[in-house]
């Protein structure tokens, strides 16, 4: 950190917190991001939907958005930071980073993401963003035409299971620990040709580094190539919650698949000088859609400080 005071400290430098950097580096603000190296799409070997950037492993695409905003002249560092405060008045915050170093602000923007946690299933979390996914639209045409299994663990494992049919006529929904499905789901599963297995799943078969089955409880294998799993999708939030904010539960199809903090269209949340972007307040947001909440919020933080840099010069005016 080469200086005290920044207009604008970014907590998380995935494709938020840089898209934010960029944006307001480009408007001639001084600004520090601040990331802890831990993405959550670090497991995934490519992001894919991201228009003119399809495939292309996370890691490059992170340098790549680092050396923009560098260029630009904002500062990417790497720490952790473990709480922000109000300073008094109008001077804005105090970040406080892992070991007791602080810096100062004028505003905040938050892009610290989520951590997804798994079903408690041995096997899972290694092959996490492998073989082990949850969405169809991220990993659906890599896994397409080969048997995938869905691990029901909740209600939305039928919705899972016909969903990712769209991708293979080979699907099959274990039963696990979710509940057992109506009359009227039964009917559409077997209309699309999904096959249902009852016994809960104790863990993965793994042949030469590579998903091959699907171990029941009873010691029977069912050969898979893909697991489709609910994760629960927690905000990582405490930097936030430092300032006051309360996480919010996510609810889908009646049942809660995690918590985010609330935030206006431009990422404005309830704490004045503070922004919220990427998956922190929009669970289901995907990488291209991260990039475009950090632009918006970087606009809109660039206008309230233009606002308050107005106020202050016909304040100096007058005196």
């Amino acid at each position: 950190m080469k200086q005290q005071r920044y207009d604008v400290v970014i907590v998380g430098g995935g494709a938020a917190g840089l898209s934010g950097a960029l944006t307001l580096a480009r408007a001639r603000r001084s600004v520090l991001v601040i990331d802890a190296g831990e993405p959550r799409n670090a497991p995934a070997s490519h992001v894919h939907n991201y228009l003119g950037r399809e495939s292309t492993p996370p890691g490059e695409l992170l340098a790549i958005g680092r050396g923009e905003v560098t260029g630009y002249g904002a500062e990417v560092v790497e720490a952790r930071v473990v709480a922000a405060e109000r300073l008094p008045g109008e001077r804005g915050f105090r970040v406080v980073v892992e070991g007791g170093g602080t810096v100062e602000a004028r505003r905040l923007l938050v892009t610290t993401g989520l951590v997804d946690e798994l079903p408690p299933v041995p096997g899972l979390v290694e092959r996490w963003g492998r073989e082990v996914l949850h969405c169809p639209y991220c990993h659906g045409h890599e896994v397409a035409d080969r048997p995938i299994g869905v691990l029901g663990a909740g209600p939305l494992s039928v919705h899972q299971a016909l969903m990712w049919r769209q991708w293979s006529d080979d699907v099959t929904l274990f039963r696990h620990t979710g509940p057992e499905p109506s009359d009227e789901e039964y009917e559409q599963l077997a209309a699309r040709g999904v096959a249902v297995v009852d016994g809960e799943v104790t863990g993965l078969e793994i042949t030469d580094d590579r998903l091959t089955g699907v171990r029941l409880v009873s010691g029977r294998v069912i050969p898979r190539e893909a697991l489709v799993v609910q994760a629960r999708f927690t905000a990582r939030s405490a930097v936030l919650e430092s300032l006051g904010l309360v996480p919010v539960a996510q609810e889908m199809g009646g049942t809660v698949i995690g918590s985010y903090i609330a935030a206006d269209p431009t990422g404005a949340t309830e704490a004045p000088g503070v922004w919220a972007a990427g998956n922190v307040t929009n669970l289901t947001e995907q990488v291209i859609g991260a990039a475009a909440a950090g632009l918006r919020a970087g606009g809109a933080i660039n206008g309230d400080l233009i606002a308050e840099d107005t106020r202050l010069a016909v304040a100096a005016r007058r005196g």
